[in-house]
């Protein structure tokens, strides 16, 4: 008797997916946990393993989304005969066609073969963006996966530091319901890059952010020494932590302290929430995703440090799960990298503060004797939502972190 195979629900915020690929024949006989899909949620790309053994027949086609409980798939006994197929989900989305009988004809041509190409979703989607053959693309990423940085440096963008790739021109703006859309274009555009997917959830996002919340920003300088000092004793022992990991660790510890930053607004009131979960902005090729360091307060630096790494290594090899992206109380997100000094970030709800890391720079100050000399500083930006708590408690937040930066005050 046939055994129904499920759309899981991956995360207490799941509600449907999308099926973006079969990663096994129609058919095949598959084992538990072996990955045998690939699914976006609203949130993140990730792959299903087989919640149990038999032949595999497919119900769920590429492109359309099931909610989670509908049935995508059925186990077989090895006697049985396949079942008549299913209907398709009400909620089915029609932007790519089903060519394919099996449910694999949307799979590169290359992926075809006996030996799959492993390659993660941002990569697969650039390189057919960009025309690049993958039988050409060496994968720097874990156990050999193709990842987006591979495909940039085949197709020459990493020398050249081309940002926004050619899209076909047929390609069209999705409608957005957040979003009002302009009637009449100034000029016939040379791409359209389509706000769906990632793109489309993080305007909403942000637009909603905006919308319904009083938000406010702040900045503060702080001096890095004690920070710059303590990294370069930790290099002798290997890779150090990098300064966003100092950064949230203090954070960490001044939110145990500054209850009301940790906090969400609800329809009973500002709730004070008892866990600290600080998630991180990580860049990717096509938008931007928030992984979360889950009890931050209670790891040490180097740990925090480890964990940062795997979250962001997960971020951009498509590897992260729901649980990684779930519970987040608080974010730090960084443009120091990119020379910025401050700004103003958003808030990620449903958080209500969110905060920003400038550039590590040279800066003056001057001794007892009013010599000056050089320090390393950066400035940090603190955004809260002003319905939540008012200016004195936000301030006195980032001054609590400054405080332990410049203290030295590091963990493990």
């Amino acid at each position: 008797m046939s055994i129904e195979f499920k759309m899981p629900k991956l995360g207490l915020t799941m509600e449907a997916g999308i099926i973006l690929e079969w990663l096994v024949a129609n058919g095949d006989e598959v084992v538990e946990g072996q990955p045998v899909l690939l699914i976006e949620t609203d949130k993140v790309e990730t792959e299903v393993e087989s919640p149990g053994n038999g032949r595999l027949q497919q119900v769920g086609a590429i492109a359309e989304r099931y909610s989670c409980g509908a049935v995508v798939g059925l186990f077989l006994d090895p006697e049985e005969e396949a079942v008549d197929a299913l209907p398709a989900s009400s909620d089915a989305i029609a932007e790519v066609a089903v060519a394919s009988a099996a449910g694999v004809a949307n799979r590169d041509p290359d992926l075809a073969t006996d030996k799959r190409i492993i390659i993660s979703p941002n990569a697969r989607r650039l390189a057919k963006e960009l025309g690049v053959d993958l039988r050409r693309v060496s994968g720097s990423g874990s156990g050999g996966r193709i990842v987006s940085k591979d495909i940039e440096l085949v197709a020459g963008l990493a020398e050249t530091q081309q940002s926004v790739p050619a899209l076909s021109s047929d390609a069209v703006v999705e409608a957005l319901p957040a979003i009002e859309p302009i009637d009449v274009l100034l000029q016939t555009p040379s791409a359209v890059i389509p706000m769906r997917g990632m793109r489309g959830t993080i305007a909403r996002r942000m637009h909603a952010s905006l919308h319904e919340m009083a938000q406010l920003t702040l900045t503060v300088e702080v001096m890095m020494d004690a920070v710059v000092a303590d990294r370069e004793r930790r290099k002798a022992d290997g890779l150090p932590p990098g300064y966003t990991d100092y950064v949230i660790a203090v954070v960490a510890i001044a939110l145990t302290h500054h209850p009301i930053i940790n906090s969400q607004v609800t329809e009973e009131g500002v709730a004070l929430l008892p866990g600290v979960n600080v998630g991180m902005a990580v860049a990717l090729y096509d938008g931007l995703i928030v992984p979360v360091v889950h009890d931050a307060a209670a790891l040490g630096l180097s740990d925090l440090a480890a964990e940062t790494t795997r979250l962001t290594n997960a971020a951009r090899d498509s590897k992260l799960s729901l649980s990684d992206l779930e519970g987040g109380t608080f974010s730090v997100t960084s443009l120091g990298m990119f020379g910025v000094d401050a700004f103003t970030p958003v808030i990620n709800p449903p958080n209500t503060a969110i905060l920003g890391i400038g550039r590590l720079r040279d800066a003056i100050a001057w001794n007892n004797s009013g010599e000056p000399f050089r320090r390393s500083a950066l400035t940090l930006s603190l955004t809260w939502d002003h319905r939540a708590f008012d200016g004195v408690p936000a301030a006195s937040f980032a001054a609590e972190v400054r405080d332990l930066l410049e203290a030295g005050v590091f963990l493990g």
